[in-house]
């Protein structure tokens, strides 16, 4: 019995290097692309279809903007999903050898309930009037908690049914797995297409920095690149951290006076019961009216200005750029490290 438990012990400690191996994922490059692109060299051949992709996505995204703010939030949602999607399959696939019954069933079944439980009252929030109209709508919102805990509840009783003998400790695993996921995707989404509901600025800023920043760093690292930023990352390097910082920074805050000039971005997002339509139709807050401010003694002989003129909101736009190029590459790090823990390596990673 002591060897066995000893045993036990050493498959719970196991290191990284003993766990399952993960099938890599298939280049996804285009043909055409590959096609076009096979006499450069494998660094600027990635240059270059990093270049093009990020172009189409960028486009995409505009064409996205211009459709609306209900087209935003589905985007939300299905990134949401393809998220969730992916986290679950890496576990699928690391313990797939074991044939866990209902793993991937319950999976589902549970982030239906979650997305049930957040959405269900943000429809009763901002769609009163719609939901008023119709009765059975009125019984789902009025037991709204009740049912979202009924239908987990269904859901857990599911999960315990299914345990199987000499796997429970895998099962608990897989069911921690599970929610871990659905608090890293769903909670996230959920306040994303919040922040959507308070006005567009209040989403495309931060996530353009982002994107923004993401996008210079790899551009000031690839050029300018020689001092190593983390192992977890081994192309990520100081010059690209730096140079990405500065550059948000400057893009959040000329971004953010573009955007802040147009009621279609600034006002919150209200349903028209009347014409079944979104509207961003407002007189426009303190933070999107010009506002005369006192340039620190410091930069007045620099600048040669005693006063500038802005929007409020480019102060916070100021402040989202930072936490983006601050804090936004650990994310990055963060996805770097979880990958390695499974083995997974796609196409054009670092």
């Amino acid at each position: 019995e002591a060897e066995l438990e000893e045993r036990l012990v050493e498959l719970d400690l196991r290191n990284d290097s003993d766990g399952p191996d993960v099938p890599p994922a298939s280049d996804s490059t285009p043909e055409i692309l590959k096609a076009a692109l096979s006499g450069l060299s494998a660094r600027w051949k990635n240059w270059w279809i990093r270049g093009i992709l990020s172009l189409a996505m960028i486009s995409g995204f505009f064409l996205i903007i211009y459709l609306g703010s209900f087209m935003l939030m589905l985007l939300v949602l299905s990134i949401q999903v393809k998220c969730y999607h992916e986290i679950i399959t890496i576990g699928y696939r690391v313990y797939h050898s074991y044939d866990l019954p209902w793993f991937r069933s319950l999976s589902w079944y549970f982030l239906l309930c979650v997305n049930y439980f957040f959405y269900g009252e943000t429809v009763a929030d901002y769609f009163a009037t719609f939901v008023q109209r119709r009765e059975q709508l009125q019984f789902l919102i009025r037991y709204h908690r009740f049912i979202s805990f009924a239908l987990y509840l269904a859901g857990f009783c599911i999960f315990v049914l299914s345990l199987v003998k000499k796997h429970y400790r895998l099962q608990f695993y897989m069911f921690a797995w599970t929610h871990v996921t659905l608090l890293i995707t769903v909670t996230q989404s959920h306040l994303v297409i919040q922040n959507l509901f308070e006005g567009m600025i209040w989403f495309l800023v931060p996530i353009s920095s982002v994107i923004c920043n993401d996008i210079t760093a790899y551009i000031f690292g690839f050029f300018f690149g020689r001092t190593p930023l983390i192992k977890l990352s081994p192309k990520k390097t100081w010059e690209g951290f730096i140079g990405g910082f500065f550059s948000t920074v400057i893009f959040g805050f000329v971004f953010s006076w573009f955007l802040a000039q147009h009621q279609y971005f600034v006002c919150p997002v209200e349903y028209n019961s009347e014409t079944n339509r979104f509207v961003t139709e407002c007189e426009a807050s303190e933070l999107f009216q010009m506002k005369k401010y006192s340039v620190p003694a410091v930069l007045q002989a620099v600048l040669g200005w005693d006063t500038v003129t802005l929007y409020p909101f480019q102060m916070h736009s100021v402040a989202l750029s930072t936490f983006a190029s601050l804090i936004g590459p650990f994310g990055g790090f963060f996805a770097s490290g979880f990958k390695r823990a499974f083995k997974i390596k796609v196409c054009g990673d670092s």
